[in-house]
């Protein structure tokens, strides 16, 4: 089998006969008429298109692809990251079910999470992922899905992979991993005995902050069945054009990984050398907490993510926020453009005091999405904004 660098520009594309188009082609219509019984087109996978919410030929060519990527049985594209991890739990998920999860999480999964248990019945043990007795400890008989991310959300935390999931398959449940932060260039979980990959394909694989959709790649064709039928009920699937543009995204992936975890790793080392930094939060750095598990976990570099605690605090980060130039204040990350975003008050704004603590987020907490510039000119704009 081919490099996953290699097959992130060899995508498969829809069978044209004597010849084939080089890329991904857009079929953007929705609607397909039929020349035998309409009926026989509802049969599930392999039956003829009849509806774009049911399946659409770009939209399967990046499924196919990005199942290819993280070596899964099939994927299913969604309209975005959190549709795709919401149809996942809601199909894994019954009333009075039981989720384990990691209590360093994306703010939109955390929210998730609370109204699973405050309006579903759904009961939610978060521990340190990072603790496999912690894990090992929560977990029950009746635990239906254990909740992960390869890389935490903004703190850069790696966590045991092949331990967590292990642990879970023990207790017969189903482990869920978000690898958005690290792509299948850097870790394909499934390798590391994960059930389901989840991506926000907004990020990396689109790349350039104007396709919105989230993926998720299934070891097993049954749960995937389940939580497709899910996906089309709720109505969150991917729309043609944006799979397009993500699939077109994918092909220049594995360049733009590299250049991103190679900006963040120097912009971490300068930033811990800082005197108005108080801490790096970055897995590449060898003082680094998670940096040895990190370093059998990821493959290829340490991510382009990377957050630092300013010593000022608060007012510190508001401060730094507003005198940034070259890289821009937005709430969103593997851009190929640099962008700086404060925690507290944007991604993770829905947890208190308490939640925010868990999660390892001070109020001067500053995270980094390096970009593919110049990293000079990124130390340079960095720098003037932290004196």
């Amino acid at each position: 089998m081919t490099h996953p660098s290699t097959r992130t520009v060899h995508q498969p594309v829809p069978a044209t006969g004597g010849s084939a188009p080089l890329r991904v082609p857009l079929y953007q219509g929705h609607t397909f008429s039929f020349t035998d019984t309409m009926a026989e087109a509802f049969g599930g996978p392999g039956a003829p298109y009849v509806y774009a919410r049911y399946g659409n030929p770009t939209v399967d060519a990046l499924e196919e692809a990005v199942a290819d990527l993280e070596g899964g049985a099939g994927a299913i594209a969604s309209a975005s990251g959190m549709g795709a991890i919401t149809a996942t739990l809601w199909a894994l998920l019954d009333t009075g079910g039981h989720v384990v999860a990691q209590d360093r999480l994306y703010g939109g999964t955390q929210g998730l999470l609370d109204a699973l248990r405050t309006r579903w019945g759904v009961e939610v043990t978060q521990v340190d992922g990072e603790d496999p007795e912690a894990v090992r400890a929560a977990l029950r008989p009746d635990t239906r899905v254990l909740l992960l991310e390869t890389i935490a959300n903004p703190t850069g935390r790696v966590v045991d992979l092949p331990v967590l999931t292990a642990l879970a398959r023990a207790v017969g449940a189903t482990t869920v991993v978000d690898n958005t932060f690290a792509t299948p260039l850097l870790c394909r979980p499934i390798e590391h005995g994960a059930d389901i990959v989840i991506h926000s394909a907004t990020k990396y694989m689109g790349g350039h902050s104007d396709a919105m959709g989230g993926v998720a790649v299934f070891a097993d064709p049954g749960t995937l069945e389940a939580v497709r039928e899910r996906t089309a009920e709720f109505g969150a699937v991917l729309d043609p054009f944006a799979a397009w543009l993500v699939a077109r995204g994918l092909s220049t992936l594995a360049l733009r990984v590299e250049r991103h975890c190679a900006n963040a790793l120097e912009l971490a080392g300068r930033l811990a050398a800082h005197p108005a930094v108080a801490r790096v939060h970055y897995p590449g750095l060898p003082d680094d907490p998670g940096h040895a598990t990190a370093r059998r976990i990821l493959d290829g570099g340490f991510g382009g993510v990377l957050a630092f605690d300013l010593a000022g605090g608060l007012a510190a980060g508001r401060s730094f926020a507003s005198r940034i130039r070259l890289a821009a204040l937005a709430p969103s990350l593997g851009d190929v453009r640099t962008l700086v975003l404060h925690p507290a008050t944007t991604s993770h704004r829905e947890l208190d005091a308490e939640g925010l603590a868990r999660a390892g987020i001070s109020a001067g907490l500053i995270r980094v999405s390096a970009g593919i510039e110049d990293v000079e000119d990124l130390w340079k704009d960095l720098e003037q904004a932290l004196s």
